[in-house]
């Protein structure tokens, strides 16, 4: 059997993707457990989704009780301990396939025997993760995009184990989130990264042969594409240390040169220049996250 009825959230890393699933979840009225290697890395993760809430009530989106009402939804905590209490964990930690293992080893042991296990993971194999747990039919992808509170779109990734009772469950549980949702077959990148990822990689490699300045390559695709925003801008948000790590799971796994990653996104990364999380990606940014100029 698993779980029927979901209460009770439990999130393993309380970063950018974490803590935005944790705000929505709470938003949705569930109960959460934000967890993290350690408890200040917990806090700062609800903290940051107190300061997003207090610009909501600034700005009159929202009641000051109910910015206290969903932050009382969530508690923090280091480690996993407490996730014998909890019906639904999603894993939100870095794009690596040894460290989620891991996570998931250890996760799996923590839960009760009914619950059902989620990763967010953008490229890894939900098989693959299935298969280092005691529950493999309870296995599930559920990638949310970036920023988790603005973007509608859940992507449910279905592993080659996973049951039709956990699909129906979380596919449920992702409307009950407010989201749309989209299913992809355990294939790597799934749907949306496998399209997105080329792209972001291409504009890299445009950049890197002079065609264009960053400004022109974003601008180019904001106004001559009607995307939201530019590859460059968006690869900052993203992160170019998760760019590269789908990047790199795409070109192991189809062995296809067209999926190689550029060079200049190995060299950001190499230099500690991630995007935004670091302050300087493509652009440069202020610490409350707004471009001030271009990094190089």
């Amino acid at each position: 059997m698993i779980v029927s009825s979901v209460r009770r959230f439990g999130i393993v890393g309380a970063g950018q993707m974490g803590r935005g699933i944790a705000q929505v979840a709470a938003a949705a009225g569930f109960d959460v457990i934000l967890s993290d290697v350690s408890l200040p890395f917990a806090e700062a993760g609800k903290n940051k989704i107190d300061q997003a809430l207090g610009k909501q009530v600034d700005k009159g989106k929202m009641k000051p009780e109910e910015r206290a009402q969903l932050l009382d939804r969530i508690e923090v905590r280091e480690g996993i301990a407490d996730f014998g209490r909890v019906d639904v964990a999603v894993e939100a930690a870095t794009e690596n396939p040894d460290v989620k293992t891991r996570i998931f080893r250890d996760v799996d042991a923590a839960l009760p025997k009914d619950a059902i296990l989620a990763s967010n993971t953008s490229s890894i194999s939900i098989t693959r993760l299935a298969a280092a747990t005691a529950r493999p039919d309870r296995v599930i992808g559920m990638h949310f995009m970036n920023p988790v509170p603005l973007m509608k779109l859940v992507e449910i990734v279905r592993g080659l184990q996973t049951s039709e009772q956990t699909f129906d469950v979380v596919r449920d549980l992702s409307l009950k989130l407010g989201k749309t949702v989209i299913v992809s077959r355990d294939r790597p990148g799934f749907i949306v990264n496998r399209m997105l990822v080329p792209f972001l990689n291409e504009a890299c490699f445009a950049l890197e042969e002079g065609l264009g300045s960053p400004e022109d390559l974003d601008a180019g695709a904001r106004l001559g594409l009607n995307h939201p925003m530019g590859p460059l801008e968006l690869a900052d948000l993203i992160g170019l240390d998760t760019l590269l790590s789908i990047a790199e799971v795409l070109h192991r796994e189809f062995g296809d040169s067209k999926y190689r990653p550029a060079p200049l996104l190995r060299n950001l990364v190499a230099a500690g220049w991630l995007g935004k999380k670091t302050g300087r990606g493509f652009y440069v940014y202020d610490p409350q996250g707004n471009k001030t100029g271009r990094a190089f």
